[in-house]
């Protein structure tokens, strides 16, 4: 086995092991929105902070492994957003949960955006990237979505905004199907089918179905 078969066999564990654990992350955070997250305001207000701060450890974490900082601008580019984000959030969770529902909006674009570059450069080095690609972009429409109802009347809670996270974990597992499977034909096309399927029934319909 080559010296560049042994990186990419190292790379590809090390992404499935980082998906699970975002999936993970993603699922815990839904459930505890719902849960006690719904019932304690205080650790609604954690949790509402913790879920950009997380995805800012997450994209960091992952470009330090794949390259560095400066290797993966797109991710740094994810890093900065986030924290910015889960800075706002922690600020504006004082002034009214529709400010905090729009700063969400704007990170989830933002980030949404360069989630979808990265999966296009790593489609480069793994092939096929299209659960973190059709990730990227379903963020960046629900986020979209958020700063529509953000400037509406309606005061949202955490329950509104935990079903952008439902989505993202499901494709974060997905995410595992295109590292291991990437060179296989048929399963990349049954994985593109069901990523579409389960965005547009998980995510964008009922968030736009909401406005």
């Amino acid at each position: 086995m080559s010296h560049s078969n042994v990186d990419r066999d190292s790379a590809s564990h090390w992404l499935k092991s980082y998906y699970f654990a975002r999936a993970g992350v993603a699922i815990a955070w839904v459930a505890g929105a719902f849960t006690i997250g719904k019932a304690m305001p205080p650790i609604a207000a954690a949790l509402l902070v913790a879920y950009p701060a997380w995805d800012a450890a997450a994209n960091f974490i992952d470009a330090q492994r794949n390259g560095g900082l400066i290797g993966n601008p797109s991710q740094s580019l994810n890093v900065v957003t986030s924290v910015i984000a889960a800075i706002a959030v922690a600020l504006t969770l004082g002034t009214s949960m529709n400010a905090v529902l729009g700063v969400f909006g704007v990170w989830a674009v933002l980030a949404g955006l360069f989630q979808l570059i990265t999966g296009v450069r790593r489609w480069r080095m793994y092939g096929a990237q299209w659960a973190m690609m059709l990730a990227g972009a379903q963020s960046a429409i629900v986020g979209a979505v958020f700063i529509k109802q953000a400037n509406t009347p309606a005061v949202p809670s955490i329950t509104d905004i935990a079903p952008y996270a439902a989505p993202i974990g499901r494709s974060r597992l997905l995410q595992i199907n295109d590292v291991m499977f990437s060179d296989t034909w048929k399963i990349n096309h049954l994985i593109k089918l069901n990523i579409i399927v389960g965005i547009l029934i998980a995510g964008v319909v009922p968030a736009i179905t909401k406005t």
